[in-house]
């Protein structure tokens, strides 16, 4: 793939706003060229990570009191798993993955951009959506003995699917409205891969289960991105054939410098691009600049450059700009300030290199 973003700048998925249009309106300012629906975990429960993907799978449970969701496993699920793979093949059959809606009562954001975008009357370059990833879906919702779902095979198979399905019903939602659909993949629980707390998740399994949800993006004609905030074994990604590679370049620039090989792989043999998180999504933000995250960005760059041995020039044109994690969990006015320093980081990055 020839992904040449050109140092544009898009998000992550989550903001602190109560109003899908403010969200909407902060983002179209500061994303023009690949915006993003907004996940909105305060608006409501149904909004949160997991749960907001989880319409359409077997057997889950939503506790709304204890602000909870598990999977019932218990007695015989056999018709509800054959109910949910007959979707699935009648899915692949006919190209229609409306089985696997993200309806209003899970995303107030979904329906305000494509409302905005409509109204826009034009084609933008990018428009991102996401969905959970397989792995941090799988290995954080539990069944009803409060063991990971993951640890389940026909359960975390009907997870993968579900999101692979999701992954395609939102490309086709938005390809009337840009000449590109990126789709990110959130993975927050990679930074844990290899911990003891997962010693019985394998390597081979984690690339097969991305693998499957990135295909899916690509059989819809999208474009498939890896987000993990944290560091990781970045190795596996690559491996598992993602088209972007999105990490914290603030808090760990020089990590995705640790496996050259791969990153040539990525970049000069695959034409793929790094998204880089160079805009901190913590209270850092307050004491930061544009010029300042440019300068941070250029130094992260001619770091991976000299090491892995990859022309400056391929990594400033493969190259988005974005966050270093979600802003959900942030107060408002950091939240804007991210976007707002976001925005402008792009700027100074394409004015320079005349982008």
């Amino acid at each position: 793939m020839n992904i040449q973003p050109k140092c544009i700048a898009t998000a992550i998925g989550s903001l602190p706003h109560l109003s899908a249009g403010q969200a909407v309106d902060v983002i179209m300012t500061s994303l023009p060229d690949a915006p993003i629906w907004p996940q909105l975990p305060r608006v409501a429960m149904r909004e949160q990570m997991e749960m907001q993907y989880s319409e359409g799978l077997p057997r889950v449970v939503i506790d709304e009191e204890k602000k909870r969701m598990c999977f019932d496993t218990s007695g015989d699920y056999s018709e509800d798993l054959a109910a949910f793979y007959e979707a699935f093949m009648t899915a692949e059959e006919t190209g229609d993955y409306s089985a696997m809606t993200i309806s209003p009562a899970f995303s107030a954001g979904i329906p305000a951009l494509e409302a905005r975008l409509k109204a826009l009357g034009r084609k933008l370059p990018f428009v991102k959506c996401q969905v959970t990833g397989p792995l941090s879906f799988a290995l954080t919702i539990v069944d009803e003995n409060k063991r990971a779902i993951y640890y389940n095979e026909e359960f975390v198979d009907a997870v993968v699917k579900g999101m692979a399905m999701k992954a395609r019903w939102q490309i086709a939602k938005f390809k009337p409205y840009a000449g590109n659909i990126i789709c990110f993949i959130d993975e927050p629980i990679l930074s844990a891969f290899g911990s003891s707390t997962y010693v019985s998740v394998q390597r081979n399994d984690v690339v097969a289960k991305l693998n499957e949800v990135i295909e899916a993006v690509h059989a819809e004609g999208g474009i498939a991105g890896i987000h993990c905030c944290g560091n990781t074994e970045w190795s596996i990604l690559v491996d598992a054939g993602v088209d972007i590679l999105n990490f914290d370049a603030y808090d760990f620039s020089e990590s995705i410098a640790l496996y050259p090989a791969h990153m040539k792989r990525h970049i000069t043999e695959r034409g793929n691009a790094i998204a880089w998180g160079i805009v901190p999504t913590s209270t850092a933000i307050r004491n930061e600049s544009a010029q300042a995250l440019v300068d941070r960005l250029e130094a992260a760059m001619d770091n991976l450059s000299r090491k892995a041995g990859i022309d400056k020039d391929a990594l400033l044109r493969q190259a988005l700009v974005t966050p270093s994690c979600g802003t959900g969990s942030m107060e408002i006015p950091d939240a804007e300030r991210v976007f707002n320093l976001l925005g402008e980081t792009s700027r100074l990055m394409r004015g320079k290199y005349g982008f």
